[in-house]
């Protein structure tokens, strides 16, 4: 099918990890059709990722769970205002990559003479789009960023960039230089970020073993630890505070933009599977995650600096395996910095 479209709608209502994953695919769009106008529905916890990315002219922020859940005649009440948004901004093609029901529902009364949706078995209504070749048919043993570029495909778009990007912006740098400041950690410090959160229980490795890790970091390699807690994890700092080494600084306050600017001032940060995760891969910091799975999975940062541990369970892994990886890194990177120092004189 030719197009040559104008005006077009990016659907992706996935979360935090889903949008970072997903900007290769944005960025392959605007590649392809460097003169139309792009505009990213997203999830709202996703709407600074694509700020950052750049990847998009303007932004629609959907509060996916409010429609949902919300009092019935306040949520009917939202959606009849958003498809009337999306009616009036006159789409010629929309492009649906996390394509859900509601979302390819949406494309449909958007009123866009070309739907392209992802493919994907028991979760979209794939008879909505009308794109002609129809994307593959979603494939679970690729990696995301992959399944994501595959949507593309019948827009002849082919040998894409893989790695997700993000630039932080000036307010969030200097915000976060005045928040390490304030902790005395130097503009040279050495800084390794920990993130002891995870969407569900079974994939969080225990506090007890990250604030082990931070000591074993801080006496051998003179580092100065960083924990990271968003709004799931901020009930658990207080006890944080009890186990790991005193010189740690804890940010759990950050905004999107200032947790990207902190993770970029990082030599490394170390995970469980998480979305902030996905962000610090994005700005170019090194990442270890822990995996409760005996192999990789598709939601894998995407680059060879990173490295993924495995177990069959969560508590499998050992601080002695994460450390090991965790001082390979940091010898790794300590090398780049003095070979880059050799350069600049």
């Amino acid at each position: 099918m030719s197009v040559d479209p104008r005006n077009i709608l990016v659907i992706n209502f996935g979360q935090l990890g889903d949008v970072v994953l997903s900007l290769p695919a944005l960025d392959a769009i605007r590649q392809r059709f460097p003169t139309a106008r792009i505009t990213a529905m997203i999830g709202k916890p996703g709407v600074p990722i694509i700020e950052m990315s750049g990847s998009a002219d303007s932004i629609v922020g959907v509060d996916r769970v409010a429609l949902r859940d919300g009092p019935k005649l306040v949520s009917i009440g939202r959606i009849v205002k958003l498809v009337k948004d999306v009616r009036k901004s006159k789409y010629d093609l929309v492009i649906d990559l996390h394509s859900l029901s509601e979302t390819n529902v949406l494309g449909l009364l958007s009123g866009a003479s070309h739907r392209l949706y992802a493919h994907r078995p028991n979760r979209s209504l794939d008879f909505l789009g009308n794109f002609q070749p129809r994307p593959p048919l979603q494939d679970l043993t690729r990696h995301a960023v992959d399944r994501y570029l595959d949507v593309l495909k019948p827009l002849n778009i082919n040998d894409a960039s893989r790695s997700p990007h993000l630039r932080t912006n000036k307010k969030a740098d200097a915000d976060v230089e005045a928040l390490l400041k304030k902790e005395n950690a130097h503009s040279n410090a050495l800084l390794v970020g920990l993130f002891f959160g995870a969407g569900h229980v079974v994939r969080r490795w225990p506090m007890e073993r990250y604030a082990e890790l931070a000591d074993y970091l801080i006496r051998n390699h003179g580092v100065r630890v960083v924990v990271f807690a968003g709004p799931e994890e901020r009930p658990f700092v207080s006890e944080a505070k009890k186990v790991f080494p005193p010189t740690t600084i804890f940010f759990d306050r950050l905004t999107i933009p200032q947790l990207a600017a902190a993770q970029a001032r990082l030599t490394l940060f170390i995970s469980n599977d998480t979305g902030p995760m996905h962000i610090a891969a994005a700005v170019g910091t090194s990442v270890v995650v822990m995996l409760d799975r005996p192999t990789p999975h598709s939601f894998t940062p995407v680059g060879d600096q990173h490295r993924v541990i495995c177990g069959a369970d969560i508590n499998d892994i050992t601080v002695e395996q994460v450390y090991k990886v965790a001082h390979e890194l940091l010898a790794s990177n300590r090398t780049e910095r003095i070979f880059a120092r050799s350069e600049q004189r």
